[in-house]
């Protein structure tokens, strides 16, 4: 399981550079789908951070510019895969502590987390997809079993 979900990690990153990679060629120069990249990698941020207990360092929703999202995706390319590199099969049930954004405690399973982090950049990704469509443009391609098949990730 373990294998499996660092590689949907994989694919996540190569999804959010699609998505930056459009987002940069736009012109004009669309806001909202940079602000949904932003929240995008914050919220991995964020989750890596809670994974490792320690202390959250960006907002939820930060002001980044496309250079700024570029070098975030490839520090959390890293991050995660140093992540999944120590980790052992047996930590996915593991229960992990923390506050929400509203200062809720809750409690979730490693394994859950890590689904959700994944799922949530995709419902993201979906939402950048109508936005770049709205503005009459075409949005990029980065479904799952597409970059699979063009073995984009291993």
């Amino acid at each position: 399981m373990k294998d499996y979900l660092h590689k949907l990690f994989r694919y996540d990153e190569w999804a959010n550079r699609e998505v930056l990679n459009t987002v940069r060629s736009l012109a004009p120069f669309p806001q909202r789908p940079i602000q949904l990249l932003a929240h995008i990698l914050s919220a991995e941020q964020l989750w890596l951070e809670r994974l490792t207990s320690q202390e959250q360092s960006l907002p939820v929703w930060p002001e980044l510019n496309v250079e700024q999202c570029e070098a975030l995706i490839a520090g959390l390319a890293k991050a995660w895969g140093s992540y999944f590199g120590e980790m052992r099969d047996d930590e996915l049930p593991r229960i992990i502590r923390y506050r929400n954004s509203k200062g809720e405690v809750w409690e979730s399973r490693v394994e859950d987390v890590l689904m959700h982090v994944v799922m949530h950049s995709g419902y993201h990704r979906g939402q950048i997809a109508a936005e770049v469509r709205a503005s009459g443009n075409t949005p990029p391609y980065t479904d799952f079993i597409h970059a699979v098949r063009k073995s984009l990730v291993k």
